[in-house]
């Protein structure tokens, strides 16, 4: 699963920035390695020089082998924050995606007899 990292220049306040949110996001949706292609991380400060509660943002996509996109976006006071709750909440909806296309297997249909 390859993680691919971008930011907005507002942000890259501190020099481990990549890293941290990296390693948050990957120990999170670990469980999903084998099922995901590659995963895009967003974070951004909306209203950069201006201070703000909720102003740091970060949006996470994630491409599974199969099927479309998935993302999510969250808000926090820090861009770690956001980045926590975003890998969560995708947590969450690639539990119910993959869940469901579990459900929604078919076992072969067994041949009819005349």
């Amino acid at each position: 699963m390859q993680v691919q990292f971008n930011s907005d220049s507002s942000v890259m306040g501190t020099e481990n920035v990549a890293e941290r949110i990296e390693a948050a996001v990957r120990e999170k949706l670990s469980r999903f390695e084998e099922r995901l292609t590659r995963i895009e991380v967003h974070v951004r400060d909306e209203n950069a020089h201006k201070g703000g509660n909720d102003d740091k943002a970060c949006t996470i996509e994630a491409r599974p082998r199969s099927g479309r996109a998935i993302g999510v976006t969250e808000h926090a006071a820090t861009v770690d924050l956001a980045a926590r709750k975003a890998a969560n909440t995708l947590a969450q909806r690639l539990e119910r995606h993959f869940g469901k296309a579990e459900r929604h297997k078919h076992d072969p249909s067994p041949d009819k007899i005349i």
